[in-house]
């Protein structure tokens, strides 16, 4: 009988299966010490890289401190470098996880560099390793916050018909305001059609007020200070709608996954008492 345990099969085809293991969870993971340290480091260099390509756009500094920068961008894109072939060299699917999403942003984020060496145009497309910031979503345990966005969507869709019919109420305000200010103040006053008296009503309305159109009359001016009254007190309509939904929804609410992720897939947001991949099945890892 093989002596073998289940997790050294697992990675029965891949050299170091322990240690192996342990880089994945530090790679992948941000539920020890060392994941988040790791994670913290990478999303710092990724800060720093996008600063430094930023400062180079600036033409006074480039012609004081280009070099500095070319040496910069050259060190970053060697970090992000080692930081994609050690993604690769410890996942059990080196493939999958190239053609994954944060995979293939990876590798984007490190091609311009070279690719400027032929194509000198294409440097500034180093800004695309900015989008390997979502990964702070894992890091800063976001996974809570991406719960409350999806209840905020949900909240929205469970809510769409008050919304709409609060929308409809607010478009008729618009549009009777709209009408009436143009017979009030009249194209001598800028408000030349009720199109253009609406596009006032609704600036009015939304206490955003451009200053572009702004009455004349008194009793124009009435008529706007209602509106910018009655703007204050639509806002907290929707608000209302919303919040009371999603206070329902965060009591619903099933507990925050944590940033454990499958070794086969790749896919993340398990419970903490998982044990399975929810979305392939396999078994994983013991958390730490």
């Amino acid at each position: 009988m093989s002596s073998t345990s289940p997790g050294a099969a697992r990675f029965a085809h891949a050299p170091a299966a322990g240690w192996r293991e342990r880089l994945f969870r530090i790679v992948f993971e941000a539920d020890s010490r060392a994941g988040r340290v790791f994670d913290y480091s990478l999303i710092v260099t990724i800060l720093l890289s996008v600063a430094v390509v930023m400062a180079d756009s600036v033409e006074a500094l480039r012609g004081r401190f280009g070099t500095v920068f070319n040496g910069l961008e050259w060190l970053f894109t060697a970090i992000f470098t080692a930081e994609y072939l050690l993604r690769l060299f410890c996942v059990r699917h080196p493939w999958r996880y190239a053609l994954s999403f944060f995979g293939l942003v990876d590798l984007l984020a490190l091609l311009p560099t070279y690719l400027a060496l032929f194509v000198p145009e294409l440097h500034l497309l180093i800004d695309v390793r900015v989008l390997r910031l979502l990964r702070v979503f894992r890091v800063f345990k976001l996974a809570a916050y991406v719960n409350e966005y999806q209840m905020l969507a949900e909240a929205l869709v469970a809510t769409r018909r008050k919304i709409l019919i609060f929308m409809s109420v607010v478009l008729m305000i618009v549009l009777v305001a709209g009408t009436v200010m143009y017979l009030v103040e009249g194209a001598e006053n800028g408000y030349s059609s009720i199109p253009t008296s609406m596009y006032w009503a609704i600036t009015t309305m939304t206490t955003v007020g451009f200053g572009d159109i702004t009455p004349k009359t008194d009793l124009g001016r009435f008529i706007a200070s209602a509106m910018m009254l009655l703007g204050w007190g639509t806002l907290a309509v929707p608000t209302g709608i919303v919040t009371s939904e999603m206070a329902q929804k965060r009591r619903q609410a099933p507990p925050a996954p944590s940033t454990r992720s499958c070794p086969e897939c790749l896919s993340e947001g398990h419970l903490a008492a998982a044990r399975f991949c929810h979305h392939c099945g396999a078994a994983l890892p013991e958390s730490s």
